[in-house]
């Protein structure tokens, strides 16, 4: 008989790793060699252990096959702590028998214990049930059908694939070789395990792909559960499928499936409107707990549409979600405003747009559910519709007899028409601050004002004829840009936050526009989430899919998927590649979607919709009333008192924005603090400064070298340089830079570094320090090369990085340390 080859190779194991034994401590006794048999004659006596605890039959048979390699730990120890070669050469001859025994035992080898010689300690072998027993189960169903024995004799033929026998075969209506078979296991108890659809396929000689399991419900009559299944065998369904497939069925192979564009959905029906000429796919998630996700391209690639987001949208609600595809863009279609649609309803909502499918879109003059105004966000680009959208809401607010201010950074022409309709409008940041100082105003002055009916005064309620003030809203476009003004940014801002807060209980909305809705912009957090919670946000194009969804995020609580604004009204003509082999032209960009929007609606959800057209170029009288709504004649009196009605667009007057100098005269030679700019809030100012500074330091290397080069003595004896017009000999001038304290100084260069914002106006509200000390210690900074000059209303321009703000303040300290001291 032949000698198996692991038979072979673990008898030459044994014959090499016996010398090793021996050796191996007696030569190096800290070698790894010794550390691995001792660690492999451990593992040996865990076996042991294992097999003994085990009560299944063979312990002996498994004690025996771990022996080795607890014998040659044994070997190894003993021959490490005797003496030399050990008496008569011991480490030899143990070496020697326990390759000997392993070497006629073999315990390791499989084909030693089965084929080359019996297994030691093996059990004694069960008797194996008679083959008649097992044909008496194949055949068990006499009275089969035809179909039956015959599917029975290909699976018998393939070897009763995962041990299982058919029960019965049933062919599909209207088809030759369509049929499902019901299997069970043939043990009874067993379940069945192993089955593929590829043992299944091979048994029948269709593809793999026209197979499909199912599992067999427990019903009355019948046995079900683990131990039965249901195959599905289609080949011809599955050929007609690939070629013809229904709605039902493309939807299921190439959108619902785990790759396709909305895994795990399945449809409910498809709807053709052609007077829209519109086609509707509604669908819902399989399982009610997912929710839907969406990749449009991969279903338009998928149904066969073409992959245009002027064309093809999609609306989810929930578990279920709608994907409408147009013939022609719906959007592109012209709404005019009419005051039919912009006239107010009893609880203060007009119609604002229309969706893509033609509903109407509506949002508030004022919140009939919280008995309050209501704010507005805009956003958007220029040219985006955003002030088209003005028209409309100041139209429906002055049909409801609301009062509208309006205040843009820059003037335009179509806000200048507006200002034809509406109570006041204006163009400058300086504007833009008065007007929300007016309205902060007028929340006190409406908190004190008597109600006719009872002489007491209340909160507003909208629609109450009692009031004795109308609402007032206050528009303010270009927030961003105002709430960053060098000079009356930080009262923009702060004023606009306080006016969400307050206004609310006084009648008044705010309403500011801009091209972003985040803190850095000028939206703080606690204005954001104001704003969002009273009122419907409206976010136009904003440059790019990922910006607008980004900017329709940041104003919406609860982020649902948001509707993409399409970029132009353009249908994609032919192919690009064959267009590239054939050197022709691309076709033309198509038509802007300007006055396209996604508004959020009060439950979370975004919409889509084209906003109503107001034309600049003809009439708006028809949109508006015939009288502008003004304020009562009472409040503003009350305002002329406090000194804040009158012609906005005027110059700064002295002590309206920051404190009237003291006695000692403070300030320059006409009478007015000393400050930047002409308080117009233009760029076009005269600049405060002629010095040239250096290059921006951008490492604190180079911010060190700055001021070693630039404080040559201690700080409070280096005059600052001179503003334009002063020539150093001004002695008030003077005054107010040598009389800047070291520890005011301090404060301010980390205030300005840390914040990477310099201006009068922030320093005088956090430092508490006078207007003409604040830009006293502008002055210092700039002279040191902490700031760059100021350019009109523009805030000065901070030199030092951030990273370097360390480095640069502690070099600043040193160097005023002497004074400090002093």
């Amino acid at each position: 008989m032949t000698t198996p080859r692991s038979v072979a190779l673990e008898r030459l194991v044994y014959t090499l790793a016996a010398p090793v034994l021996a050796v191996a401590p007696n030569v190096t006794p800290d070698s790894p060699v010794n550390t691995v048999v001792q660690l492999a004659g451990a593992a040996g006596i865990g076996g042991w252990i294992l097999a003994v605890k085990n009560e299944e039959t063979g312990v002996g048979r498994k004690i025996l096959r771990w022996s080795p390699l607890v014998f040659a730990a044994a070997v190894d120890v003993a021959a490490k702590y005797t003496p030399g070669w050990g008496p008569w050469w011991l480490d030899g001859f143990l070496a020697a028998g326990w390759a000997a025994a392993g070497y006629l035992v073999l315990p390791f080898s499989r084909h030693a214990r089965r084929r080359h010689r019996p297994a030691l300690a093996a059990p004694v072998p069960r008797p194996r049930p008679a083959r008649a027993g097992q044909q008496s189960l194949a055949r068990s169903h006499d009275g089969a059908d035809p179909l039956t024995r015959q599917a029975r004799m290909l699976w018998e033929r393939a070897g009763m694939p995962a041990r299982t026998h058919i029960v019965q075969a049933t062919r599909h209506p209207a088809t030759r070789h369509d049929l499902t078979i019901l299997l069970r296991a043939m043990e009874i108890g067993r379940p069945i395990t192993g089955l593929s659809e590829a043992s299944v396929a091979a048994a029948f000689g269709v593809h793999e792909g026209d197979v499909a399991f199912a599992d067999v419900a427990i019903q009355p009559g019948r046995q079900g559960g683990p131990g039965w299944m249901e195959a599905s065998i289609t080949p011809d369904a599955s050929q007609r499928r690939r070629k013809a497939p229904t709605d039902q069925e493309r939807w299921t192979d190439r959108v619902g499936g785990p790759k396709g564009g909305a895994p795990g959905s399945e449809l409910v029906h498809t709807t053709r409107e052609d007077e829209r000429r519109v086609t509707f796919y509604r669908a819902r998630m399989a399982d009610s707990t997912n929710t839907p996700r969406i990749d449009l391209a991969k279903v338009c690639r998928a149904l066969g549409l073409p992959e245009d987001d002027s064309c093809v949208f999609v609306l989810i609600d929930g578990t279920e979600f709608l994907i409408s595809a147009f013939d022609t863009p719906p959007l592109s279609a012209i709404f005019p405003a009419t005051r039919e649609l912009l006239t107010p309803d009893a609880k203060g909502m007009y119609v604002c747009g229309f969706t893509i499918t033609g509903q109407p879109v509506k949002t508030m003059v004022f919140q009939h559910d919280k008995n309050a105004p209501a704010h507005g966000l805009i956003l958007g680009v220029s040219r985006s519709g955003k002030t088209q959208f003005f028209a409309i809401n100041m139209a429906a607010q002055s049909l409801a007899g609301q009062v509208v201010w309006l205040s843009t950074v820059r003037k335009d022409e179509k806000t200048t028409v507006l200002g034809r309709y509406i109570d006041r409008q204006g163009s400058n940041a300086l504007w833009m601050a008065r007007s929300l100082r007016a309205a902060k105003a007028l929340c006190e002055i409406r908190a004190d004002m008597p109600w006719p009916h009872d002489g007491q005064p209340h909160d507003y309620k909208p629609g109450d004829p009692r009031c004795p003030y109308r609402q007032l809203n206050v528009y303010a476009d270009e927030f961003m840009t105002a709430a960053q003004d060098g000079d009356f940014g930080e009262f923009i801002q702060t004023d606009g936050e306080d006016l969400t807060v307050t206004g609310l209980k006084y009648g008044i909305g705010f309403n500011p526009a801009g091209q972003s809705p985040f803190a850095h912009n000028g939206f703080s957090t606690e204005m954001k989430n104001n704003l969002r919670q009273n009122s419907r946000p409206v976010i136009f194009n904003m440059g790019s899919p990922g910006a607008t969804r980004k900017a329709a995020e940041g104003s919406m609580e609860n982020a649902y998927d948001v509707p993409t604004i399409p970029a132009r009204y353009s249908r994609q003509e032919g192919s690009a590649i064959e267009r590239a082999m054939r050197g022709e032209a691309d076709p033309e960009n198509g038509v802007s979607t300007g006055g396209v929007a996604v508004i959020v609606l009060d439950d979370g959800r975004a919409v889509l919709m084209r906003s109503l057209y107001a034309d600049f170029d003809t009439d708006l009288s028809g949109l508006f009333p015939g009288d502008v709504n003004r304020l009562t004649d009472y409040e503003i009196s009350e305002l002329e008192k406090r000194g804040l009605w009158f012609d906005w667009n005027e110059p700064v007057r002295p002590g309206e924005f920051w404190p009237e100098l003291d006695e000692d005269g403070a300030g320059d030679g006409d009478g007015r603090s000393r400050r930047r700019g002409d308080g117009t809030g233009g760029k076009g100012s005269a600049k405060s400064g002629t010095r040239q500074v250096g290059p921006q330091v951008t490492s604190p290397r180079q911010a060190l070298e700055a001021i070693k080069k630039l404080t040559g003595g201690p700080a409070p004896s280096r005059p600052a340089a001179p503003a334009p017009g002063d020539t150093g000999n001004d002695p008030q001038a003077r005054e107010n830079r040598d009389s800047v304290a070291p520890d005011l100084l301090l404060m301010a260069a980390e205030l300005v570094i840390s914040s990477q914002f310099a201006s009068q106006s922030m320093l005088q509200r956090k430092l508490r320090v006078g207007f003409a000390l604040a830009g006293a210690l502008l002055d210092e900074l700039e002279a040191r090369g902490l700031v760059g000059p100021a350019d009109g209303s523009v805030a000065w321009s901070v030199l030092v990085p951030t990273g370097a703000a360390d480095d640069v303040l502690r070099e600043l300290r040193a160097d005023l340390e002497p004074a400090l001291r002093g």
